[in-house]
């Protein structure tokens, strides 16, 4: 079957893949799903109400990240977009749920910041993809939250590299679903925000990409083979923390959303020293 909004979740102690069905007060309406994302999927009888949703990936091989992949962005940090995307990585021990607590080790936590995300998940191995078929190794897409400790990334500390800075654990959130091609028929057609607590920090619409999805997945399988199951961090908008001078506190949630879709809320839980 071909899915609309694909769910992980546990029920009697067992997890399983779900079509989300309905967003209640207390939590989601889920038909259970047999099978995976990546062979097949057959509905079951079986439906349940849950009061929480896993990450909608039970693992994946390597999230790739686009770095100064917005116009507006550019602009406030006042750079040149490169030729090519910026591109680093984070492992796959960053990946985390849609409503997870993130935990932030002491070392990290005095320039803590967010970066609302669009991503793209591969649904296929894809390699010297062009930009015309990019789309169809597309299994389907969410929304997440490149986390980031910005004292690990600033260039007179880091040399100018990315990764270490955003690659701690549980340091990518995406969620609730994993939304299909068929609902995001053009994923250059969305508008998602950022908020820390009820407070709006990032908006945009997807039009505003530099490198569109397309052109990002031709990139990157470019004489490389991307795994199935890869996730993809398109970039982030304007209005992140360290432009606001305004860094994230023990205990503030993260919430990142699309119009019309949904999204995920995570909290930043400082660790004691």
């Amino acid at each position: 079957m071909a899915f609309q909004q694909l769910v992980r979740f546990e029920h009697d102690g067992k997890i399983s893949y779900g079509e989300l069905l309905q967003t209640t007060s207390t939590g989601y309406n889920v038909k259970e799903l047999s099978g995976s994302p990546f062979k097949s999927l057959i509905a079951t009888e079986n439906t349940y109400s849950v009061s929480k949703l896993l990450c909608p990936l039970e693992s994946t091989p390597i999230i790739l990240c686009i770095g100064l992949n917005y116009k507006k962005h550019a602009e406030e940090a006042k750079l040149t977009p490169p030729p090519y995307p910026v591109v680093f990585v984070k492992p796959a021990d960053a990946l985390a749920g849609p409503h997870d607590d993130i935990p932030i080790h002491p070392d990290t936590q005095s320039h803590l910041d967010y970066e609302g995300e669009l991503c793209v998940i591969i649904g296929r191995d894809a390699k010297n993809v062009s930009e015309e078929s990019a789309l169809g190794y597309v299994l389907g897409y969410t929304i997440g939250n490149d986390v980031s400790a910005r004292n690990f990334q600033l260039p007179d500390v880091s040399g100018g590299q990315f990764c270490y800075a955003k690659s701690f654990d549980k340091f990518a959130p995406i969620g609730p679903a994993i939304w299909s091609t068929s609902l995001v028929p053009d994923p250059q057609n969305l508008v998602y925000e950022t908020r820390l607590g009820e407070e709006v920090v990032q908006k945009t619409g997807t039009e505003d990409m530099i490198w569109t999805v397309r052109q990002i997945i031709a990139h990157l399988s470019r004489g490389t083979t991307v795994r199935k199951g890869t996730v993809i961090m398109t970039g982030t908008p304007s209005g992140v923390g360290f432009f606001r001078k305004r860094f994230l506190k023990d205990g503030e949630v993260v919430s990142v959303e699309v119009e019309g879709l949904g999204g995920i809320a995570n909290k930043m839980v400082f660790e004691q020293k």
